[in-house]
């Protein structure tokens, strides 16, 4: 069963999730990260603005399968006609308001989830329907660990 986690707290979320890529990707974990177009272009201008030493290899769902193949991270945009979540990527980031098809298909799911209430409260509606179809999720309080400043 898919191990499904919720990341809690972060004020500024793409900077969030910047991190958690790179800390990813350092073990050799190959990540999809689903999101709305806006968030995948400012995800995607925001890799490439990394220090050269942490550059993640990164690339769009429109790559050629030889990039894909070659990425750590593929940048897939929520509710595209040809959106697809390639299993490759063995770990679905989702930063889209909404849960995925098909998402039991991954190892893991990590929905990562800003201080902004809006953003809190399609949290809740995913949390409710991961915990109706039977999946138990992993709750990460960035507050209280000291990681959402």
């Amino acid at each position: 069963m898919t191990d499904v986690a919720f990341h809690f707290g972060a004020p500024d979320r793409l900077a969030y999730t910047c991190r958690l890529l790179r800390k990813a990707t350092a073990t050799g974990v190959r990540l999809l990260v689903r999101s709305s177009p806006a968030e995948a272009a400012a995800l995607d201008a925001a890799l490439w603005a990394l220090s050269p030493t942490d550059f993640i290899t990164h690339c769009d769902a429109a790559a050629a399968d030889a990039v894909r193949s070659r990425s750590s991270v593929l940048l897939v945009q929520a509710g595209d006609a040809e959106e697809a979540l390639d299993t490759r990527f063995p770990i679905l980031v989702n930063l889209a308001d909404d849960v995925p098809e098909d998402f039991e298909q991954f190892q893991r799911v990590i929905e990562v989830v800003s201080t902004d209430e809006q953003d809190r409260s399609l949290a809740r509606v995913r949390w409710k329907q991961y915990t109706e179809r039977g999946y138990t999720i992993t709750r990460h309080d960035l507050k209280a660990r000291g990681e959402g400043a």
